[in-house]
């Protein structure tokens, strides 16, 4: 059954040390609150799944959160780097981190491996490639019946994933609009799915047949989030607050200036923070 939660008891009950867990949401939606009270909590030891990690995953790795990454493409949107992501790799601070890096595709659909119950993905991808010489976890396989050379990965099976949405019913029915990225594939595959949402309402099944509902069984725990995707967007909420990202390049460039940028706006902040950062921001409804 759904438990209705605030944040903090979303992210202690279900995020453990140790644990793999996969924030994820794919331009807009990104769970940046989520991972925000990760990091207040002090949770460490953790493999990080996400496609195209972005900023929040610098915030994670330059807070000595995580031991790994697992990943396809690393970098600030639109700006550059992740300065933080680059300093633990090359320079192992504030800890050495293994990075396992993959293919879109290959994320993609181990992912839905993942959320298939099967042990691995199998698809066409990396030829011409050389992934494969520095991650060990992409083989090939032969086709049993064309004899055609194709990519394996393991699945993505993560012990918790984390998603932003729009909205969630009493019952705790999830719908996701706009972009839908990974995230159903994330939270099928996972153990354990946390959601932070833009509000609650009586009923989100009465909608398009097409939209993304993820049915109340696959939700472990909700938390009403407001503005908790900032600074990407929620569609039909609020736009992606660009100048964040390009402020981002700046405070993560040195290691003093981000640490008491994250001092100030995530260790000493509060979840309810979030809103009023978009508050500015042109609502797009």
């Amino acid at each position: 059954m759904v438990k209705f939660v605030s944040l903090a008891e979303a992210i202690a009950d279900n995020l453990h040390d140790g644990d793999s867990v996969a924030f994820e949401g794919f331009t807009h939606l990104i769970p940046h609150a989520a991972a925000h009270e990760a990091i207040r909590q002090g949770i460490k030891d953790l493999t990080l799944i996400r496609m195209t990690p972005d900023i929040i995953y610098d915030q994670m790795i330059g807070m000595g959160l995580a031991k790994k990454v697992v990943f396809s493409y690393a970098g600030n949107p639109g700006v550059g780097l992740l300065r933080r992501l680059r300093d633990a790799v090359e320079n192992q601070h504030p800890r050495a981190i293994e990075i396992e890096e993959h293919s879109h595709a290959a994320m993609a659909n181990a992912y839905e491996a993942g959320a298939s119950g099967l042990p691995c993905a199998i698809f066409r991808g990396y030829k011409g490639a050389e992934l494969a010489k520095v991650n060990p976890n992409i083989k090939s396989v032969t086709c049993p019946f064309t004899g055609e050379e194709l990519a394996a990965v393991p699945a993505i099976r993560p012990d918790v994933s984390i998603i932003h949405a729009q909205k969630a019913d009493r019952r705790g029915n999830v719908l996701v609009e706009g972009i839908v990225g990974v995230q159903k594939e994330a939270v099928l595959a996972a153990k354990r799915a946390v959601v932070t949402v833009e509000e609650i309402v009586e009923d989100v099944t009465k909608v398009h047949p097409n939209a993304c509902v993820l049915p109340h069984w696959t939700i472990t725990a909700i938390a009403e989030v407001k503005g908790g995707a900032h600074p990407s967007y929620a569609h039909g909420y609020y736009d992606r607050d660009n100048a964040a990202y390009l402020e981002w390049d700046k405070i993560s460039a040195e290691r003093d200036l981000f640490e008491s940028w994250m001092k100030a706006n995530v260790i000493d902040a509060l979840p309810g923070d979030f809103a009023a950062r978009v508050a500015d921001l042109e609502v797009n409804k």
